[in-house]
């Protein structure tokens, strides 16, 4: 049985490498400018989360500083538009790169378990996408506003969550691939 997907390893990188460019964009265009003018962190990076007294506090802020709110909106319609997909893709293809589902923990898994770790994935990039689109709702005081405050913190979380199971899960595939014994 072959080890991994016919993926070649160079798109894999390229990828990698468009994620770091476009992580740099966001973080040195938008989240450290966006820093120096209020003193706050950008809602996107709390890595820990957030309450909904903190989607209010920023809405304050945002009110009141349009240089702020400009950047903010600037983040959501350039590097945030990409970033959720590129990652996702990346994601995605580390895990075909590691191989089929079924081999990855030595024994068979029910076909929606492995459907499950393959849409992994998906449910970062579903997440991503909406936190962007409750922040824009959220800080753009339209009809929808006050929903989207407390959705916004749930979604930043579910964000986070997947990530971070997405990255556990390769990081225990890639490790059981490289203690495996090689089929020559």
């Amino acid at each position: 049985m072959k080890a991994s997907s016919g993926i070649p390893l160079w798109v894999v990188a390229l990828l990698a490498a468009l994620c770091l460019a476009v992580l740099a964009w966001t973080t040195f265009g938008f989240v450290v400018p966006f820093k120096h003018e209020t003193g706050q962190a950008v809602l996107d990076t709390y890595f820990a989360g957030y309450d909904k007294s903190a989607v209010f506090h920023m809405q304050k802020l945002l009110d009141e500083n349009e240089t702020a709110t400009r950047l903010l909106r600037a983040m959501y319609f350039g590097p945030e538009l990409i970033f959720p997909a590129l990652l996702t893709a990346l994601l995605f293809l580390a895990f075909l790169k590691l191989g089929p589902v079924g081999s990855w923990f030595g024994r068979s898994l029910h076909p929606l378990v492995a459907m499950a770790v393959y849409l992994l994935p998906f449910l970062y990039g579903i997440a991503d996408y909406g936190e962007n689109i409750s922040s824009l709702i959220a800080f753009g005081g339209g009809a929808s506003a006050t929903l989207a405050m407390y959705i916004l913190p749930w979604m930043t979380r579910l964000k986070f969550a997947s990530l971070a199971i997405c990255f556990i899960v390769i990081a225990r595939l890639a490790i059981a691939r490289w203690l495996s014994p090689r089929e020559d």
